[in-house]
């Protein structure tokens, strides 16, 4: 499980809050983890507990993925830089 201590912190980074930084920061992590996964070759235990905490953090809100980029409230609103989870 040595193998952990590099990809938990992964799902710590926070995601940008300008909409485009959102694009870049989505392909950075696409690469690093490909990097990861192919020059570590982590065991099948990690790479399974990895997997699921990522299916888990996707799935628990609109948003909290960081495998691809969610801007629902892009167009939205009257222009200002609030955050997409206010009501309004």
């Amino acid at each position: 499980m040595y193998c952990l201590q590099w990809l938990i912190p992964v799902l710590l980074i926070p995601k940008p809050v300008p909409a485009g930084l959102l694009h870049n920061h989505v392909v950075f992590m696409v690469l690093y983890l490909t990097g990861f996964f192919l020059e570590r070759k982590p065991c099948t235990i990690c790479s399974l507990v990895f997997l699921a905490a990522v299916t888990v953090l996707c799935y628990s809100g609109i948003g909290n993925c960081l495998l691809w980029p969610t801007a629902d409230c892009q167009g939205e609103g009257s222009g200002t830089s609030e955050l997409c989870g206010g009501g309004g």
